[in-house]
């Protein structure tokens, strides 16, 4: 495939065919914002938020879904632009609640802060009318707050095309419009698995893990990434910390699993502070389980094993491992059972 030169603000850059102005720019490190435009998703071009001037053009082109094409030259910052978003970021707050201080996004809201950026306070000249949908909070995972849905769709083709799903989708018409499941339902009456990759892609408040904006706000935690322990795919995800615990789960870009997860993997973390999790290894002495150390621990069981081998012969013992492990962890019990203990008696389960 050929590739194509462009000129963005005076600097040029060489992109394959095909690619779009916003490809263009981010490969320069210029920043264009967006609300609709997600890298994982189908571009529609809706919010209007990435528009730029190209030389030539009867109008600003919306830069998600524009092809680059040879010899282009393109202003991302010119007045027209700006003033098009400043207008684009008025017409979005005539109809959105200002309750910034307290909503559970504060600080990781795309909306407040391209708001900043363009100086923009509220509607301006542009009177709208917020709406009042009652908060839906029936569901243990996901709060929605559709007062604050600015309509940019990425929660319906994430459903679609990450999750194939297809539970939401634009309701009602004119300003009654919003996104919901068929009939208007709520989310647990749907056919929602909960995998929250709806939230991920939210660029505002109108979805929220509940768990997780109830016990911290986005700056007080530390964003520890790690990999996903509930089987074998390999997914990457935040954990995130306040106060040495763990709080929640959010999505960063895994080599496997872009930001996709599942009901698992970003809702799945109660278990790790929960009273009931064992955390020190228990020994049986004089008929009652006692705390132990690790070292005394694994010893005991080394020696139990070893003896049961030597007497009884590696075949008396079997090994259960688990599909809800990682490949690593899989891989490694496996060559426990063969090198170590010299048998094949070693199989695992898929409904742990």
């Amino acid at each position: 495939m050929a590739d194509v030169t462009l000129l963005i603000n005076g600097l040029q850059v060489t992109v394959p065919q095909g690619s779009t102005i916003l490809d263009a720019a981010r490969q320069l490190g210029v920043f264009i914002p967006t609300l609709c435009h997600d890298p994982e998703l189908t571009s529609v071009g809706s919010c209007r938020m990435c528009v730029v001037d190209v030389k030539g053009a009867r109008s600003l082109v919306i830069s998600c879904a524009t092809a680059a094409a040879e010899g282009m030259v393109v202003e991302t910052e010119s007045p027209a632009v700006m003033e098009a978003r400043k207008t684009i970021i008025e017409l979005l707050l005539a109809n959105h609640p200002m309750d910034c201080l307290t909503c559970g996004k504060n600080g990781d809201c795309r909306l407040q802060d391209y708001a900043y950026m363009y100086g923009v306070k509220d509607g301006g000249v542009f009177q709208g009318a917020v709406h009042q949908y009652p908060l839906e909070e029936n569901n243990p995972f996901i709060t929605r707050d559709m007062n604050k849905c600015i309509l940019c769709g990425k929660c319906i083709r994430a459903c679609a095309e990450i999750q194939g799903n297809n539970v939401v989708d634009f309701t009602y018409r004119g300003f009654n419009t919003k996104v919901a499941p068929a009939m208007d339902t709520a989310l647990d009456e749907s056919s929602c698995v909960f995998c929250g990759n709806c939230v991920a892609v939210c660029p505002t408040g109108a979805l929220q893990e509940k768990a997780l904006r109830a016990k911290a706000r986005s700056w007080e935690v530390k964003k520890v990434n790690t990999t996903c322990p509930y089987c074998g795919t390999g997914c990457s995800f935040d954990l995130n910390v306040k106060d040495g615990k763990v709080v929640g789960v959010t999505s960063c870009d895994g080599d496997v699993n872009g930001r996709a997860l599942c009901i698992k993997g970003r809702f799945g973390f109660g278990f790790i502070h929960h009273q009931d999790r064992l955390t020190t290894p228990l020994i049986k002495k004089n008929g009652q389980f006692v705390e132990a150390g690790w070292d005394e621990a694994l010893s005991l069981v080394a020696e139990k094993l070893g003896s049961l081998r030597d007497n009884s012969g590696p075949d008396s013992i079997g090994i259960l491992s688990s599909a809800r492990c990682t490949n690593e962890e899989n891989y490694l019990l496996s060559k426990f059972a063969r090198a170590v203990i010299g048998t094949n008696n070693i199989d695992h389960c898929a409904r742990l």
